[in-house]
């Protein structure tokens, strides 16, 4: 005899907790943080002609201010450690015909300070906006990577000056690359030949000193937030209808990833396998990385994955709707008190983990709610999963599995204007049923 364990969510009309436990899972907050920052809608966005050109090295300290508008003209590079400081309120228009990108070098600094009723935009020149329209943002910094040698050069053909400013990697943990809040980034990642998508933020051994908070990715072509090794801690981080991954974390990149949100819609994303979070350990030449070093790692708390979509039943069966995380061998991860709603199914595995106590203890999910999703974990081309579903399943990790409408599970998501995701908890009530099976 075992005992199989079976979570059944009921809809009560009794507000019977208190405020922090209507939002103990997802996206949390006394108010709605995405309030007045940020925007769901850029397209409806008109913002000022250029007034001042960002061009090639700024090789000195650096101030930006609202009272211009800034046009990225090729890619500019941030140098010989110097700060590039933003005020409030300013804008920064990736130019379209030459694809502008910003390329913080390491050493230097970005002090992209915004408020919430100012946040600092990066989006596109041209007046009709599209994904790809421009490149993107890279912060280099000199946190440890899990590849062979200490530093490697980020090669994406930015062609700056020297090859030294695209290095990257060290052993600083608490590098300090400066600090990006309140900041959005629109209809960023260019399409290349031969190095694929920009990313909207790219953070290649960045350190922990960094602060990364209340950035959001908007439209995307690429991957919306690029973490390549280091130690990073994002927060209160948005990805919106991005056409690739919403996160990528990769070459021994060390997370913690906390408060934040991605949003896919099948209609705006890859269907040829865009996850919203990709782990990784390794490289495109296994040759360059190290396995006596440390593995990606992610710890993820109160985070929301969520596929939006008018008609997600058809969006899945059409195959338009894809997995909410993907692991790969070499990776562990942590993910407590998160939400994954609407993805086919919730989790893959690589065929190449063994789904043995060892990996599985590397691998955990605790507290979740999983909400409409066609099937729950797998290993990649197994549709057995019962080990899976059992080990996952056992009621000491408080796992939740539910069938609720978006508009009965998250307070807003019909009006694009006001879209609120947090969890309408406090109408639901959680039982874990034990059924004893022969």
């Amino acid at each position: 005899m075992f005992i199989k364990s079976y979570f059944i969510v009921i809809f009560s009309f009794f507000s019977c907790f208190t405020l922090n436990a209507q939002q103990e899972k997802g996206i949390y907050g006394l108010e709605n943080w995405l309030d007045i920052w940020a925007e769901f809608t850029p397209e409806s966005q008109v913002y000022k002609t250029p007034t001042q050109i960002l061009s090639g090295n700024i090789t000195s300290d650096t101030k930006l201010y609202k009272k211009e508008t800034y046009l990225l003209l090729g890619n500019v590079f941030v140098t010989d450690s110097t700060s590039l400081t933003i005020e409030p309120g300013t804008v920064i228009l990736g130019d379209y015909k030459t694809k502008g990108s910003l390329v913080v070098s390491n050493g230097s600094k970005i002090i992209a300070i915004g408020t919430q009723t100012d946040p600092i935009i990066f989006s596109s020149s041209r007046p009709l906006k599209k994904k790809g329209d421009w490149g993107g943002i890279f912060i280099l910094g000199n946190a440890p990577l899990n590849k062979t040698g200490e530093v490697w050069e980020l090669d994406f053909g930015l062609n700056p000056s020297t090859p030294e400013i695209m290095n990257y990697g060290g052993k600083n943990i608490a590098s300090d690359s400066g600090v990006i809040k309140y900041v959005r980034i629109e209809y960023a990642g260019k399409r290349t030949k031969q190095y694929g998508y920009f990313n909207g933020l790219t953070l290649a051994g960045v350190g922990n000193k960094t602060v990364i908070e209340n950035v959001m990715v908007t439209y995307c072509q690429g991957n919306s937030f690029a973490i390549i090794g280091g130690d990073t801690h994002l927060s209160q981080v948005v990805a919106f209808r991005s056409y690739a991954n919403d996160f990528i974390f990769n070459n021994g990149a060390k997370s913690l990833l906390t408060n934040s949100l991605a949003v896919k819609s099948p209609y705006y994303t890859s269907s040829g396998g865009a996850s919203s979070i990709y782990l990784a350990s390794n490289t495109a030449d296994e040759d360059e990385m190290d396995p006596e070093r440390r593995r990606t790692t992610l710890t993820a708390e109160n985070i929301t994955l969520l596929n939006l979509s008018d008609d997600l039943k058809t969006a899945i069966e059409i195959g338009l709707v894809n997995e909410a995380l993907y692991v790969e061998k070499g990776t562990s991860f942590s993910i407590q008190k998160s939400v994954f709603s609407g993805f086919s199914p919730a989790v893959i595995l690589s065929s190449d983990i063994d789904i043995d106590t060892d990996s599985l203890n590397k691998m955990e999910f605790s507290n979740m709610y999983f909400n409409n999703c066609k099937g729950n974990i797998f290993t990649n081309g197994e549709s057995n999963n019962e080990d899976l579903e059992n080990w996952y399943g056992n009621g000491l990790f408080k796992n939740v599995y539910s069938k609720g409408a978006d508009f009965e599970t998250f307070i807003e998501t019909l009006n694009i204007h006001n879209l609120d995701f947090r969890l309408r908890i406090n109408k639901i009530i959680a039982i874990n049923l034990l059924d004893d099976d022969e």
